[in-house]
């Protein structure tokens, strides 16, 4: 057990049989912890992308009077569910109170997770701009991403 972690065992899978499962267990407590720094979930809602999934997303009026308070955020920092290593920025443009949209960064956030009309997000908003998300494809099984796999968290 103490060889757990080291080495040459971040072949994404191509083990040699013993062991293959040995990363899983680092990864619940590597997840949790990074979600614990961020502190409790203070906003969380269900966005379905309509239209062109690239676009300017209007953000739902609930939580653009939540997170706007007293302060309008000029960005927000989107990262994949359990994964705290990355950010994307996303800038937030507003047209009248209450109405929040992504703007610049979101079509790059869009494209390098190949969010398609449909998809189901799940934002987490955990204070001072930082969001994580959650996506579910067509089928409305949740899609994976690098921060969730055990062969990632040693980075």
């Amino acid at each position: 057990m103490s060889g757990r972690g080291r080495g040459r065992g971040r072949g994404r899978g191509r083990g040699r049989g013993r062991g293959a499962r040995t990363p899983s267990p680092a990864t619940p407590s590597s997840s949790s912890s990074d979600m614990d720094k961020e502190g409790p979930v203070l906003f969380e809602f269900i966005f379905v992308l309509k239209g062109d999934s690239r676009g300017i997303q209007r953000l739902p009026d609930t939580f653009a009077d939540f997170a706007t308070g007293d302060d309008r955020p000029g960005t927000l920092h989107l990262r994949e569910a359990a994964c705290g290593y990355y950010r994307w920025i996303v800038d937030v443009i507003y047209d009248a109170p209450g109405k929040m949209y992504l703007h610049i960064g979101w079509e790059k956030f869009a494209r390098h997770h190949r969010l398609q009309a449909g998809f189901v997000l799940v934002f987490s908003y955990f204070g001072d701009r930082d969001m994580s998300v959650k996506v579910f494809d067509e089928t409305r099984s949740r899609r994976h991403y690098h921060g969730d796999s055990a062969e990632e968290d040693d980075d």
